[in-house]
């Protein structure tokens, strides 16, 4: 079974450093490893101080690297929709350019990079693979993209391409409006053939752990906290978190007393939110840390004795338990509060929003049949009471 890590955290906290520290550590260890970003800044090459490009190179043993262009996979797969919109978006009277921009759909080319991921992980060419995913925000639509077009693709889109199929002969003869073509739900059914599976493998537990890398800093931690807590919502397992660039302890100029002291209770902070995952902790290096040796020490300091590809944590996933007669439905949702979550319920899902990301849970036939009684917090993890006929509450 391949590893997969994905690296994720706010922008400039040296996601790519430590991504490119542990997938070196890895591969010294002798694990067949690729290391792939899907950052669309692309700093993973200056991290090894090489030229990587969107071909997989061997970068060191056992070690190979590429930097995705999910750009063009978009070009590629997307270009019938692509066509379609901005014939739409011309109709509507935007300008040729105009046309052109608002027929890309922002951050949707970053997706692409997931069947690669799977490709990579079902391959058999490599033991583990890490990835350097984006920031906080385009990860989070990146990995919640799976969930999203599977609600789609088995719940509207069968009946949408059908409806378009019945009235486009109509449609074309008394409208100038452009009506999307079979070929334009072709291309939307093979994106969506090419991330079949993706989710399954990514909420894997024994197979894919998401690490999160933070600096002491107020405003990152509160990131990384929100990070976490959608990470649980769409059922990713996060085994590790990383404080990167503390303030080392030979430092004993007076005048880094206070910037120490601000550390050391973020860190107390960092401890407290993410457990029971591990901490893991790194000083801030002299220098920049390119190359693979200058990787190979950060690693080192990391990880220890650990063995940077192993389960590093487990946080029980979604679990039904029984309570006398009513049936509970137990997530894990840490960081999460009362005032910020949102619950409905339609037929056989569970509908669950947390501030701004939204998940449909599909309920097993068990509490498919049931009514929800009540839902409350125990912990860090949401338990939502099914119950036989109306009323009954948690």
């Amino acid at each position: 079974m391949t590893r997969v890590l994905l690296f994720t955290g706010k922008g400039g906290v040296g996601k790519t450093t430590v991504a490119a520290a542990t997938a070196a550590r890895v591969a010294a260890g002798g694990a067949r490893t690729v290391v792939c970003s899907t950052d669309p800044a692309h700093s993973l090459g200056d991290a090894y101080g090489l030229e990587l490009s969107d071909d997989v190179q061997l970068i060191a043993p056992r070690l190979a690297a590429v930097q995705l262009d999910a750009r063009r996979r978009l070009e590629e797969t997307w270009d019938a929709v692509r066509d379609y919109l901005v014939a739409l978006f011309d109709w509507a009277g935007a300008a040729p350019v105009e046309a052109e921009e608002l027929a890309v759909v922002p951050g949707l080319d970053e997706v692409f990079a997931l069947a690669d991921i799977k490709q990579f992980a079902d391959s058999g060419d490599y033991d583990v693979v890490v990835v350097d995913c984006a920031p906080t925000a385009e990860t989070l639509r990146m990995l919640s993209l799976p969930d999203v077009l599977g609600w789609y693709m088995d719940r509207v889109f069968p009946t949408q391409r059908r409806v378009t199929r019945t009235v486009r002969p109509l449609l074309a003869r008394v409208l100038s409006m452009p009506i999307a073509s079979e070929g334009v739900f072709s291309a939307v059914h093979d994106f969506a053939q090419r991330l079949d599976g993706v989710r399954d493998l990514l909420t894997d537990a024994d197979q894919t752990s998401a690490r999160i890398v933070v600096n002491a800093e107020r405003m990152v931690v509160a990131e990384a906290r929100r990070m976490f807590t959608y990470l649980h919502l769409f059922g990713y397992h996060v085994d590790a978190v990383i404080a990167n660039r503390l303030l080392p302890a030979a430092v004993s100029d007076p005048w880094f007393d206070e910037w120490r002291a601000v550390q050391a209770g973020h860190l107390e902070t960092i401890d407290a939110a993410f457990a029971p995952v591990p901490v893991l902790t790194a000083e801030l290096a002299p220098g920049e840390l390119i190359g693979l040796d200058r990787l190979a020490g950060l690693a080192v300091e990391l990880y220890g004795d650990i063995d940077p590809a192993a389960r590093l944590a487990s946080v029980d996933p979604l679990r039904i338990e029984s309570v006398g007669d009513t049936l509970v439905l137990s997530m894990p949702l840490p960081g999460a509060t009362r005032g910020e979550l949102e619950l409905g319920r339609h037929d056989d899902e569970l509908l669950l929003a947390v501030g701004s990301h939204r998940r449909a849970v599909s309920l097993p036939d068990s509490l498919a049949r049931r009514e929800v009684g009540g839902a409350r917090f125990e912990g860090d993890r949401l338990e939502v009471a099914f119950v036989n006929g109306a009323g009954g509450r948690l």
